[in-house]
Formats: structure tokens, sequence, C-alpha cells
């Protein structure tokens, strides 16, 4: 007896579907299992939100100030002009020219040399210190010849010099050395003036400058008889021993 298949209960006909839904079924609980999460229970607050009664705002009344209107401005006051006749009569200025015509003849007039006064002006004449023919006299000094009296003022000098001199400290922390140059000039009054420096340092040339600012009055060089200014150059040397 031969066995027969009823092909409407053949299970292998539709497998390819069936298993296409158990695939998808599969892969949507794996999917739904992976992103589940879960929380501890202390980590949740519950809160009761209470809320009142909203009140209603009551509605302020407008109020309608009735203010009166500003009174008119006063009526302007008519304009009256009152013509005022002159009193006193100006009597015009009349501007009469200088300038000379042709038809009008000059005057003649002799200058003589006496009517005119010269004013002669001093000329302030600067002789060099070595051609000089009467040196500055330092007070003190005395001697009949030039010679004598230069040697004397620059030992005057030398003197002032070392009696006034006082090192700066700071250009001894600096550690600054060298020569200044101080150039000046005995005027035709004997007052020393225009003194001028050139150093290693400002500070060396302050210090050179209050030395020279301190020379006493002299009595002025003189060139033919005539006072006249006598510029002079003095170096200082600015050393210490450490």
């Amino acid at each position: 007896m031969e066995l027969k298949k009823n092909p409407d209960l053949d299970l292998s006909k539709n497998s390819s579907l069936y298993f296409t839904i158990g695939l998808c079924l599969m892969l949507f609980v794996t999917k739904g299992l992976l992103n589940y999460k879960t929380y501890d229970k202390d980590d949740i607050a519950l809160d009761i939100l209470q809320m009142d009664e909203v009140q209603e705002e009551e509605e302020i009344p407008i109020i309608d100030l009735k203010t009166p209107p500003p009174p008119p401005p006063p009526p302007a006051a008519p304009e009256v002009i009152t013509i005022i006749e002159d009193v006193e009569e100006v009597e015009e200025t009349v501007i009469e020219s200088t300038e000379t015509s042709m038809e009008e003849a000059i005057e003649e007039r002799e200058v003589f040399i006496e009517d005119v006064n010269v004013v002669e002006e001093e000329e302030d004449v600067a002789v060099p210190f070595a051609v000089v023919e009467n040196v500055p006299v330092w007070p003190g000094c005395k001697g009949k010849s030039n010679a004598t009296l230069k040697k004397c003022f620059q030992e005057k000098m030398v003197k002032h010099v070392t009696k006034n001199f006082q090192y700066p400290e700071a250009a001894i922390e600096r550690g600054l050395r060298g020569k200044v140059y101080v150039l000046f000039t005995i005027d035709s009054k004997g007052l020393v003036t225009k003194i001028k420096t050139r150093g290693p340092d400002k500070l060396l040339e302050k210090e050179a400058e209050r030395i020279v600012s301190l020379l006493p009055k002299m009595i002025p060089g003189k060139q033919r008889g005539r006072s006249v200014s006598v510029p002079y150059s003095l170096p200082i040397n600015f050393t210490y021993v450490e």
C-alpha cells in the first residue's frame, strides 16, 4: 500500500516564508532587549505638584483727570515807535592829505656833523686766553707780567677744582670714569658765563659744571686797554681708587 501526501498538508511548501517571519521576530525582540533600560528606585523622585487656585487679577479702573485747558496768552502790546530828533549836531572830521605834490617845493636843510648824536655800542669781543694781552686776574694774584698772572691763574684754578671736587656716589656705583672738558667764558665784567661740558656721562658733566659755577668774580681780561671776554677750557679727570 503506497502512502500518498496531501498537498494541502505539506509543511515544506512555505518554509522560507516562516523562516523569514521568525527571523524578523527574533531581531525585533533582540533590539528591544538591547534598548531596555532599568533605573534604581531610589533615584526616582516622586514629587507632587500643588497648584493654588489662580486668583483673577483685579482690573484697575482708568482715572480720567479732566484738566482744564491753559489760559490763552495775553495779547501783545502794540509796538510804539518814537522818533527822537537830533539835539546836538555832530561835526565831521576832515582828514587832510599829507602827501606832497610835484609842484610843492622841498625845503633844503643843511645838516652838520655836530648836530648828529653818535651812540657808541660796546661790542662783546672774545679773545682766547692764550693770546689775550692781559689775562683775567684771579682775586689775590699779583704780578706785573702777563706770564706771572697766567701762571697764578692756573694754580688757583687747580686749587679751586681740588677743593670743591665731589665724586658723585651714583657715578661710583655705576663705575663711571673719564675726562670731562669744560668750556666757559670770563666776560667783560669778570663773571663766569656760557658754561658748556662734554664728557662720558651726564652725572660727571653735571658735577664739572657745578665746580666751574663756583668760580669767583675776576678782573676781566683786556685787549688794547679794553675789557673783553676770554673763553677758557678746563679738563677735569674723574677717577677713583677701588
